[in-house]
């Protein structure tokens, strides 16, 4: 059930997480989802912007009433009863999210959801609104992007259910009973569903986990589980006020599997990925000899021999005893660099020689 495969929408994919039971629901107008989800951006991070379980109360639409984030209906309906699934949807189905994350959000709060916005469409009123009263929600509507909805279906209202109605998802004992699974510990939950203290225990298990795969030179494979816990870590960090204790605790433990994921990247030849995460590291942390390094190897990869000479300079100031392997990969960036100018000066010199004879 790890497959990705294309609904048939356009801009919509979908990876099933954990299978359901059953048939697909026989849906029809007045047909009433239930189901928790979670908003997350199409990032390196997967940052989170909504979550139903952690607002305290699972979502309802109702099919055919004008649910303003109308794709959510077509997600629903191909969702059989107790799936968890992942979909990707690009901004041509995202743009009305803000609005829609606004009125839940207020609702959550105990206050009005249409507090302020006038008796117009949806996208009238999007134009009415300076600020939706969220900043990342503002980003959103300034930026229309691709997001991804992590859903999870435990009722429908309107067709014969088949299931026990069931309030969360996750719990091994439970799908142990509906013979969804053979042992409990076969069941792994996702990290979006976890807890704090499932999180931090998911880390080290995840870093150690991707260490493995590198011994084994399976580098995909590892940087995907780096990513799964720093994706843990930073979910914990929205929580934490920048720069202050709890949150630098968290730093500490993302920066080496940050690095350890661009490692990865270069030995897959992902080059662009590592200048973006180094960049992205060494403005928070600007000492890092290792980032400065692994950035001064992606540059020189993609021939930036001056930035490659720079970082690699910088690595010899910060870290004295990298100092003879900065030594060494300035010594072949040379080699290469030499050897790229004899290869384009002899091409320029073929393509002006046969342009001569024609």
């Amino acid at each position: 059930m790890e497959e990705t495969y294309l609904l048939n929408v356009e801009g919509v994919k979908k990876k099933i997480l954990h299978g359901g039971q059953g048939e697909l629901p026989k849906l029809q107008d007045g047909s009433k989802f239930t189901f928790h989800f979670q908003t997350l951006k199409d990032d390196f991070e997967r940052t989170v912007i909504d979550d139903s379980r952690e607002a305290g109360m699972p979502m309802e639409i109702i099919m055919g009433k004008m649910f303003k984030l109308e794709i959510w209906e077509t997600l629903l309906s191909s969702m059989r009863i107790g799936e968890v699934a992942e979909f990707w949807c690009d901004a041509i189905h995202t743009g009305m999210y803000a609005l829609v994350s606004r009125g839940m959000r207020r609702i959550a709060e105990g206050r009005d959801p249409l507090e302020g916005q006038k008796h117009r469409c949806g996208m009238g009123n999007m134009f009415d609104y300076h600020s939706t009263g969220y900043e990342d929600l503002d980003e959103l509507q300034r930026t229309p992007q691709p997001l991804i909805f992590i859903m999870e279906l435990f009722r429908v209202r309107g067709w014969r259910e088949r299931l026990p109605e069931r309030e969360q998802w996750g719990q091994a004992a439970q799908l142990l009973l509906l013979g969804q699974v053979e042992d409990p510990s076969a069941y792994k939950r996702d990290t979006w569903a976890m807890s704090k203290e499932e999180k931090l225990a998911a880390v080290p298990m995840l870093h150690s986990e991707g260490n493995r795969l590198v011994l084994r030179r399976e580098f995909a494979e590892a940087a995907a589980k780096y990513q799964e816990a720093v994706i843990c870590l930073r979910n914990l960090q929205a929580k934490e006020k920048p720069w202050e204790e709890g949150w630098l605790k968290l730093e500490s433990l993302v920066t080496p599997l940050v690095l350890n994921y661009c490692q990865c990247q270069l030995e897959l030849g992902e080059y662009y990925e590592v200048l973006e995460h180094t960049t992205e590291l060494l403005q928070k942390h600007n000492d890092n000899a290792k980032a400065y390094f692994k950035r001064a190897k992606a540059h020189a990869a993609v021939w930036n021999e001056r930035e490659a000479r720079e970082d690699f300079q910088r690595v010899a100031h910060l870290d004295p005893s990298m100092a003879a392997a900065v030594k060494k990969e300035l010594k072949q960036l040379g080699e290469r660099m030499r050897k790229k100018h004899v290869e384009d000066r002899k091409r320029y010199q073929g393509l002006f020689q046969s342009g001569q004879g024609l």
